[in-house]
């Protein structure tokens, strides 16, 4: 499966209004700087994404954009349809089992396919924003960040100050 480079910026906005869900609408200009997007073309994706019910727009000096629903409740594979289309390479499942049932010589790849799209699919449709912005590898990649600090300011040894104990060290 390949992901389009919009479908990307989708994603990654996505997830960004995810993050700050229940925090305010957000502005275009916040998001393409926060998440590295060029912002006219953000602001196509996020027109597409309000059309499709997945975000809305608040006008005003406050105004931005908002996810419509909780992150928990937005999967992966609606984004992904909504800009990409079907979600494998090899077409919709529809075609691969007309496939299967038309062209015997090549069925049994053509059942390959329909299984390898079926299974993307299934973990699509199975993961919603929320699992990716609250997941481990994302608070990994704080930790990380938290050890390298760690690990720059290991270079320098700490002080170490003993008590009296009443003998001379």
């Amino acid at each position: 499966m390949k992901v389009s480079q919009k479908g990307l910026y989708a994603l990654q906005a996505m997830m960004m209004l995810g993050r700050r869900y229940n925090q305010g609408a957000i502005k275009i200009r916040d998001i393409a700087y926060e998440e590295s997007l060029p912002e006219k073309f953000l602001e196509l994706i996020l027109l597409e994404l309000k059309n499709a019910r997945l975000v809305e727009s608040v006008r005003g000096a406050k105004g931005g954009y908002q996810l419509r629903r909780p992150p928990s409740d937005i999967y992966l594979s609606e984004i992904i349809r909504l800009v990409d289309g079907p979600l494998a390479p090899f077409g919709d499942a529809e075609s691969l089992r007309h496939l299967i049932d038309r062209d015997i010589p090549h069925r049994a790849l053509y059942q390959v396919f329909l299984q390898v799209r079926d299974s993307a699919a299934r973990i699509l449709e199975g993961t919603s924003l929320a699992d990716i912005i609250d997941s481990p590898e994302t608070s990994a990649g704080k930790n990380k960040k938290r050890q390298r600090k760690k690990k720059e300011n290991a270079d320098v040894l700490p002080m170490v100050v003993h008590g009296n104990r009443g003998n001379d060290e």
